[in-house]
């Protein structure tokens, strides 16, 4: 009985420490003393982590458990009728289980007639052939769509920069990378944009980005706070890294 007790006892203090930490109202205080274990449970669910984590959760478990459901299911409704959005369908179910291949093959085979210049479907290839490592293909596609005032300040636009970076494009890379420097937002990309500054000579405009995340982090919500806590981090080291450097 008392192995049993004790890590509910710990349970139950952590819930309502954090209770306590975070304001919770009265009522928790009594669920969880009056239901040791289920008012616990039901504190961390409700209280601890939140909807958009729990969703994500179990969107990870379902593609565990049946990674090609959305696959098979696109594959019927293409079979029945093969219109462009059933298409586009099918390869955004493949870029979601994360096969990159079949997924630009349907891309391309949708761009076909009056939507061969569709961006959507563009920047979804864009990102495919990012993630096989096909930089000449994200320049060769990102040209076609890079006068669309969308493609400002995009993810496509981005991606593109990167590319150029790895051909050895650099200033034209430099021009499409700075502009994701969005304050509030882009964390994990403003990190990768200082390391590209870093690794171009250009120290000062590093070491300012990082300085720029490092006050924004100060500010966050408790739920971007969690979300980013690890690029923080990074952040943070990456900046002790440059404060060493001679």
């Amino acid at each position: 009985m008392i192995r049993f007790l004790t890590p509910v006892l710990i349970l139950q203090v952590c819930c309502l420490y954090h209770a306590y930490k975070n304001g919770k109202d009265y009522f928790w205080y009594l669920i969880i003393l009056m239901l040791p274990l289920l008012g616990a449970i039901l504190y961390i669910l409700t209280q601890v982590i939140n909807k958009t984590d729990i969703e994500k959760v179990t969107e990870e478990i379902a593609t565990v458990i049946a990674p090609s459901r959305k696959v098979k299911e696109a594959e019927k409704r293409l079979a029945f009728s093969d219109t462009f959005q059933n298409r586009v369908a099918l390869a955004d179910a493949h870029f979601e289980n994360r096969d990159y291949e079949n997924a630009s093959i349907q891309y391309e085979a949708a761009l076909k007639g009056n939507f061969q210049k569709d961006f959507y479907v563009i920047t979804q290839m864009i990102s495919a052939m990012s993630q096989s490592q096909n930089y000449e293909e994200v320049i060769r596609l990102a040209d076609q769509i890079k006068d669309n005032h969308e493609f400002k300040n995009s993810r496509s636009q981005y991606i593109y920069g990167l590319a150029l970076d790895k051909l050895g494009r650099i200033e034209e890379a430099e021009q499409n990378l700075k502009n994701i420097d969005q304050r509030y937002s882009n964390y994990a990309e403003r990190l990768i944009l200082a390391k590209f500054y870093h690794k171009n000579g250009k120290k000062g405009k590093a070491i300012e980005i990082l300085d720029e995340v490092i006050t924004e982090s100060d500010h966050m919500t408790p739920q971007n706070r969690r979300t980013y806590r690890q690029v923080v981090t990074n952040v943070r080291k990456f900046r002790e890294e440059l404060d060493n450097q001679y």
